[in-house]
């Protein structure tokens, strides 16, 4: 995979609420140019255009030469991996890491609901494609790393595989997978 793992300096650019939202919109609409975001988000192209700019200094995004013409310039994403609990632990990036925690939650929820609306007018075969599991499991702390380990690497394998696919029927997928301990009476 080659995601770019968030550093301080990184998440602190990375969560301003224009940055996120620009990233949000690249994520979920594919390239596209300044212009074409700040039409989105109800910005100027100069303020856009910064934003931008401090995303693809920390790696955060980067050209999409192949979707331009001429002297258009289109960005796309490229992932990242952060250690929220070791950014929140630092004093210099724990109010930066809870913003993202936040936001990312509020972001999933935010898909879920956009999901249960359009899935009621979808093709019924993307909703029967789709998936959605709660499961309750008791794990050790070694079985619940080695479960993350795995599911990390299917995920990164699938998207290597189906990265630069020209496909017209593929469609923009959401995939959020969360395994964490609850109910633990005391920290570690």
């Amino acid at each position: 995979m080659t995601d770019n793992k968030l550093d301080a300096g990184a998440l602190k650019a990375f969560v301003h609420p224009v940055r996120l939202r620009l990233y949000e919109l690249l994520e979920e609409h594919g390239a596209a140019t300044a212009t074409q975001l700040a039409a989105r988000v109800g910005e100027n192209t100069g303020v856009t255009s910064y934003h931008l700019r401090k995303l693809a200094a920390h790696g955060l995004i980067v050209d999409a030469p192949e979707q331009g013409r001429g002297k258009e310039r289109f960005w796309k994403t490229t992932g990242f991996t952060a250690d929220i609990d070791e950014l929140r632990r630092n004093p210099e990036t724990a109010q930066a890491a809870e913003a993202l925690a936040t936001a990312t939650v509020h972001q999933r929820g935010a898909e879920l609901a956009r999901w249960v609306e359009e899935s009621r007018t979808v093709p019924r075969p993307w909703v029967v494609a789709s998936l959605h599991t709660h499961r309750g499991i008791r794990l050790t702390l070694e079985q619940l790393e080695e479960l993350n380990r795995q599911v990390t690497e299917l995920l990164d394998a699938f998207q290597e595989r189906v990265r630069d696919q020209a496909d017209d029927e593929a469609v923009r997928v959401v995939v959020n997978v969360d395994a964490f301990p609850v109910g633990i009476d005391h920290p570690s």
